[in-house]
Formats: structure tokens, C-alpha cells, sequence
């Protein structure tokens, strides 16, 4: 017979295998930041490595959610808001080894370019606001507090989308090869989606704790 206890002690599991989640989105982030810093500086990427793990880690912990709400009675959250920010998070860390992947084709057409150190940096601040949001759920934070850190995802959303505008006028007055091109645009639309990506997960942490406020 399961114990009520048993049942009950689960609710602190959630938590931490969303926390994990979220920070695996953060390191994700962060090993991108080091791959861009690799290929300016010449090297042979490692960094790639770190991304395709981080990713992995976090299928790992969403494969363990599911397989938890399948087995807990009394969640601490509603099960589909459980489903739903955990697909969020898990969408985070895929985008960006989609990045990674992108910028190895050819790391040359970014050497010496400002916008990939410029996007990865307001990716890297989304995944910081991310991981607090998702902290924040197991303290029964305010309503404002979240609100105000949704409030920065946004605006670091609209930042990814404005640098996404300034490479276009840049690309346009540039005239890059037709190859060139599709490659680098190929290159920062991912990493605004990745952004976006973000902006969901908060999106939805928000909803939750605007339901249970």
C-alpha cells in the first residue's frame, strides 16, 4: 500500500527536476557563449560537445517527469501545467544545439561579426530569468515578482528581434554570397528562436502562478 507521505514527499521531486531542467537551458546557453568564443579565437570547438550533453540531460529529466506524473496521485502543480512548462524547457536546450550545429558548418562567416556575441548574450540573460522564474515556483513567490521578471523576458525578447532586423539591413548592404547568406540568416533566426523559446517557458510560469495566486 503507497503511503500518504510517499505520495506527498514527490511534490519537492517536481521541483527539482524542473529546476534541472531550467538550469540545463542556462549551461546550454553558457556553452554556446563558449563556442562563439572558441571559433573567434581559432580553436577547435569543444564547446559543442557541452551543448549536445546539455541536451541530452535535459531529455533525461523530462523523460522522468512523465514518468513521475504517471506515477504520483497529488501533484503540486496541475498535471498539464507540470506537461506544458516541461516541454517548454526541454524546447530551450534543443534550439540551441540546433545553433551550435549551424555555427560549426562554417565558423569563418562569424569571426570578426559583432551579432553572434551580441545574441548569445541576451540568450545566455533569458536563461538566467528562466531559471529564477522556475525557482521561484517552489517559494510561492507574488504575483509582481513574476510579473516583473516575465516583464524582462519580454524585453529581452524584443532586443533578440531588433538585432535579428539590424543583421538583415547589415546582410542587405553587405552583399554576402547567396550561400553566405542563407547560412548566417539560417544562423540568427535559430538563435532569436531560441530566445523565444525562453519567452514561452516564461510565459507559461506566469500562467501558473497567476492561476494559483
Amino acid at each position: 500500500m503507497i503511503s500518504l507521505q510517499k505520495i506527498l514527499g514527490k511534490d519537492e521531486k517536481f521541483f527539482e527536476l524542473l529546476e534541472g531542467s531550467a538550469e540545463a537551458a542556462r549551461t546550454s546557453a553558457q556553452a554556446l557563449v563558449e563556442l562563439v568564443q572558441q571559433i573567434e579565437q581559432g580553436k577547435v570547438a569543444e564547446a559543442i560537445d557541452m551543448c549536445v550533453l546539455h541536451r541530452r540531460k535535459d531529455k533525461r529529466i523530462t523523460e522522468e517527469i512523465t514518468e513521475l506524473l504517471c506515477k504520483t496521485f497529488v501533484t503540486p502543480l496541475e498535471r498539464e501545467d507540470i506537461e506544458e512548462l516541461s516541454h517548454a524547457l526541454s524546447r530551450i536546450p534543443k534550439t540551441v544545439n540546433k545553433v551550435a550545429d549551424r555555427l560549426l558548418i562554417a565558423p569563418e562567416l562569424i569571426v570578426g561579426s559583432e551579432w553572434p556575441k551580441s545574441q548569445v548574450a541576451i540568450l545566455e540573460q533569458s536563461t538566467a530569468v528562466i531559471v529564477e522564474m522556475v525557482k521561484e515556483l517552489r517559494r510561492n513567490t507574488n504575483l509582481e515578482k513574476i510579473r516583473d521578471l516575465n516583464t524582462r523576458l519580454q524585453q529581452l525578447e524584443g532586443k533578440a528581434d531588433k538585432l535579428l532586423l539590424d543583421f538583415l539591413r547589415e546582410a542587405y548592404r553587405n552583399q554576402h554570397g547567396q550561400k553566405e547568406a542563407v547560412l548566417m540568416m539560417s544562423i540568427c533566426d535559430l538563435m532569436e528562436k531560441a530566445v523565444d523559446r525562453c519567452r514561452d517557458a516564461g510565459n507559461v510560469v506566469f500562467q501558473i502562478v497567476l492561476k494559483n495566486s
